[in-house]
């Protein structure tokens, strides 16, 4: 298994003298192809900024990040988004559709970005996949929370990318569709894909390989 990412003592610093905020402190991190990783901790723990900087959000102020072995640190805002684009799907807690698309209108969207052939087939594959062949033609007020979740996971998979990122993709669910949604995400891990998940939820964690702990910018590693 080849190395996805590498955080080498990564520091995120807000502000400067007496208003100092060392968002992330040091923080040092290795994930490897076919990885499933939960990253815990409550708000204001650094979490959130971890995200940032691994999903190529943002950049850290020291330290080096090196993504697919590219060293992404102190690259450009139009590098960023491109390796957004190509090599990570992201997943949000508000699922981030567009109320006037269908379902598989909204899947095709990272796909124009890159002038894709096929772009309705390829949408189509992915959302049979996450169960929804039934559902395409839906528009997301047309669709239950969990459903608009499976749409946006798809979307997320549409790339084929290196990294599913995913930020709190059960905080507007109700415990069943959290269930299902997780239960994708595993299956998605178990054929080999690269997952990431952040969440306050310890319970929601577990369903992780591994799980890391953020707490004052700093992060430790669970053993299990």
């Amino acid at each position: 298994m080849g190395e996805v990412l590498r955080l080498d003592n990564v520091s995120k610093i807000y502000g400067s003298g007496d208003a100092e905020v060392r968002a992330l402190d040091g923080v040092s991190l290795t994930v490897n192809e076919g990885d499933f990783v939960a990253v815990v901790g409550p708000s204001g723990s650094g979490k959130s900024t971890l995200m940032n900087i691994l999903g190529c959000l943002d950049v850290p102020t020291s330290g080096r990040y090196l993504f697919a072995g590219e060293d992404v640190s102190r690259m450009d805002a139009y590098a960023l988004a491109r390796i957004r684009n190509r090599r990570i799907g992201f997943v949000f807690q508000q699922f981030q559709l567009l109320n006037d698309l269908s379902a598989w209108r909204n899947v095709e969207l990272p796909l124009l970005y890159r002038s894709a052939r096929d772009r309705k087939g390829t949408a189509l594959t992915v959302l049979e996949q996450v169960g929804l062949a039934n559902r395409v033609g839906h528009r997301p007020n047309q669709l239950s929370g969990g459903q608009q979740q499976r749409v946006a996971i798809a979307r997320a998979l549409v790339t084929d990318p290196d990294l599913v990122l995913a930020d709190e993709p059960t905080g507007n669910l109700d415990s069943g569709s959290s269930r299902d949604i997780l239960a994708i995400l595993r299956q998605l891990n178990e054929a080999g894909r690269t997952v990431i998940l952040i969440t306050h939820d310890p319970n929601v964690a577990a369903v992780a390989k591994r799980v890391v702990h953020t707490s004052d910018g700093r992060i430790a590693e669970a053993v299990q």
